[in-house]
């Protein structure tokens, strides 16, 4: 049975081969291709501030796939490319790095296994994720809240005004 994916996709590091992170990006989807993975949709890149210890900005985008792959199997598939791109497990979280790609939704609702829960447990909070997902799923519903990705981006950006 074939599975839709949002897939959250991060870069701010060089690649000797790719060059800049955004030319790391459209590396990395051919390389999901390559992999068996049918990319039906991919955003737009956008820069975005790091979070954490680094200090190199991000280039961020977000694609639609499928597969007949479970969650816990596309992971171990993302993993090797990104282990292809020079990737190594471990070290600091938030830490600069070549690729990062991480599974944010699914159309099976939520999944809990060791190492991965979908929905992505911070996605909500994430301006770098809900920008680019929502240019290319803006309809697709968190099962959580029952939000759809347009709606969080909205109430992630709105402007507050201050308490009287």
């Amino acid at each position: 049975m074939k599975h839709r994916y949002l897939i959250a996709l991060g870069s701010n590091v060089r690649h000797h081969r790719y060059g800049r992170p955004r030319n790391v990006l459209a590396a990395a989807l051919k390389a999901m291709k390559q992999a068996g993975l049918k990319v039906k949709r991919a955003s737009a890149v956008f820069d975005s501030a790091p979070l954490g210890p680094s200090r190199r900005r991000y280039a961020n985008a977000a694609a639609v796939v499928r597969t007949d792959l479970r969650p816990d199997e596309l992971l171990a598939c993302l993993e090797r490319i990104q282990r292809d791109f020079g990737r190594r497990p471990g070290g600091c979280r938030w830490r600069a790095r070549v690729l990062d790609l991480d599974i944010i939704l699914w159309d099976g609702g939520p999944w809990v296994s060791p190492g991965l829960g979908v929905p992505h447990v911070e996605f909500r909070e994430r301006l770098f994720v809900l920008r680019p997902a929502a240019s290319i799923a803006p309809d697709w519903t968190d099962p959580i809240t029952g939000l759809s990705l347009r709606h969080l981006l909205a109430r992630l950006t709105r402007h507050r005004h201050p308490p009287r």
